[in-house]
């Protein structure tokens, strides 16, 4: 029988939903999660800094759970 392996999803560009409010007690996008500051950076933002923001959204939503 042929071993089967998870099938990886990738990952969009960015983590904007199209759901754009600021959620005015915790500063964050109600859609995606991101600060406005982390927003307005996304697009100079290297790889590592995006990989950070990425990782930091991952432990929110679990956390949310």
């Amino acid at each position: 029988m042929p071993e089967t392996t998870p099938t990886t999803i990738p990952r969009p560009t960015s983590p904007c939903t199209k759901v754009c409010r600021i959620d005015q007690d915790t500063d964050r996008c109600e859609g995606c999660g991101r600060t406005l500051d982390e927003i307005a950076r996304w697009g100079s933002m290297n790889a590592q800094e995006r990989e950070a923001v990425w990782q930091r959204l991952k432990r929110a939503t679990f956390a949310a759970r």
